[in-house]
């Protein structure tokens, strides 16, 4: 495994997916077509096997001598945000690329077969819904989300899907298209999106679990506009401050469970007036912003969600607005699993490298496999300035330790 050759591939798919600023690789666009093409190349040149499956995802294989035995799989996701990170995704991919070549230069016949998954539509950035690859595959997917519509084009998801040639209506039947029973297990390597490894001086580390999350993708707040000169403050029904209000209110219960040791973040990253419509001197009849609650306990997110929709009612009354949330969009939280903790710490020990596990703040396909019941496991590479920018910043250095880890335990778990 060079770093030639590593280096190679992330400048591919970086030439192929640069917008001007970052990374732009939308799911079931053209753009996610040609990276996992690129990445099918590769590894037809490395000698894997290579095959599309229902959900137009790229599998890339090393044949095991017993083909019943269910396989040992690993890989992630290579659509982005907008102006994301060349890192965030790829790394799992390249590095199961790499480890899988890598393997059959060595001439390693695995018993069980190796097998590599690069994803579709991982991102909740286009419909509003994360794992949205994993999910059809796990028959998780139902009309509602198909549905959806993408925030910058209107698009239909379903349509996005028809037209890299996935089978919607099996999608939104619900049907399996990948049986859990074909796996004996998920490995993803990943960036780590936040600090910690950075913090601790830590190339790599072994995941114990991921976040879940309760989504509102677009929650109206519909008051009364007026002339901001014109009506006094107890005739008004302003959407602004009843929505700043409830924000505030949920910051204070936020930081009341975090003092009692719950595990809980909570965001708004989309907020704002119809700019059709807000001008200085107009009261805001209508705001929206989206809502982001995530937690490793599903009674502490649904209990916050509780306190969200009490809140909205309170507030409704008092400030003579009303609160719309629209659909409600859930994530499970997910453990990796324990036996495959344990060989990733063993083999990161053996490495000579430092070991602490830690938690996933943010989510992956990951999660969707362990709740669909394959046995998964995580392993975290430092990554510099955060992710969903274009400033990620991964050492080369910190990559191959990653890389080498997922190789040394594939080989292992295929013996």
């Amino acid at each position: 495994m060079t770093d030639h050759l590593a280096e190679r591939l992330f400048a591919q798919l970086r030439d192929e997916s640069f917008d001007g600023v970052g990374i732009t690789r939308e799911c079931y666009t053209p753009a996610e077509t040609r990276a996992l093409e690129l990445v099918e190349a590769e590894a037809r040149r490395l000698g894997l096997e290579t095959s599309w499956d229902t959900g137009a995802n790229l599998w890339a294989t090393l044949p095991g001598s017993d083909p019943t035995l269910p396989a040992v799989a690993c890989g992630s996701h290579l659509d982005s945000v907008p102006q994301g990170g060349n890192f965030d995704g790829a790394a799992g991919v390249l590095a199961g690329l790499l480890a899988l070549g890598q393997l059959r230069r060595e001439g390693f016949q695995p018993r069980r077969s190796l097998r590599l998954l690069a994803l579709r539509g991982e991102e909740s950035a286009f419909y509003g819904q994360a794992y949205l690859g994993s999910s059809a595959l796990f028959g998780r997917l139902r009309a509602e989300d198909l549905a959806a519509a993408n925030v910058a084009t209107g698009r239909s998801l379903g349509e996005a899907m028809r037209s890299v040639g996935i089978d919607t209506d099996r999608v939104e039947r619900g049907e399996v298209l990948l049986n859990p029973a074909s796996l004996a297990c998920w490995l993803e390597l990943h960036i780590e999106q936040g600090p910690v490894l950075v913090a601790r001086d830590m190339p790599a580390a072994v995941v114990t679990g991921i976040r879940g999350n309760l989504r509102h993708r677009a929650v109206e707040c519909l008051g009364e506009a007026g002339h901001s000169g014109a009506v006094p403050r107890w005739l008004r029904h302003d959407a602004v401050f009843a929505v700043a209000e409830l924000i505030t209110r949920l910051d204070r219960h936020w930081r009341t469970l975090l003092e009692r040791g719950r595990d809980l973040v909570l965001t708004s990253g989309i907020i704002g007036t119809d700019p059709r419509e807000h001008a200085m001197a107009r009261i805001p009849g209508r705001m929206t912003f989206s809502l982001d609650i995530r937690s490793q306990s599903p009674e502490t997110l649904e209990a916050f969600y509780d306190l969200f929709l009490s809140e909205c009612a309170g507030l409704a009354e008092e400030r003579g607005v009303r609160f719309e949330p629209g659909r409600r969009v859930d994530a499970a939280p997910a453990q990796m699993d324990a036996a495959l903790i344990a060989r990733l710490r063993a083999n990161l020990q053996a490495m000579g490298q430092p070991d602490e596990p830690i938690p996933s703040g943010a989510g992956h396909d990951a999660a969707v496999f362990a709740n669909a019941g394959v046995p998964s496991g995580m392993i975290f590479v430092r990554n510099a300035n955060g992710s969903h920018n274009p400033k990620e910043a991964m050492e080369m250095s910190d990559f191959h330790v990653g890389a080498e880890l997922l190789r040394r335990t594939l080989r292992e778990l295929a013996a």
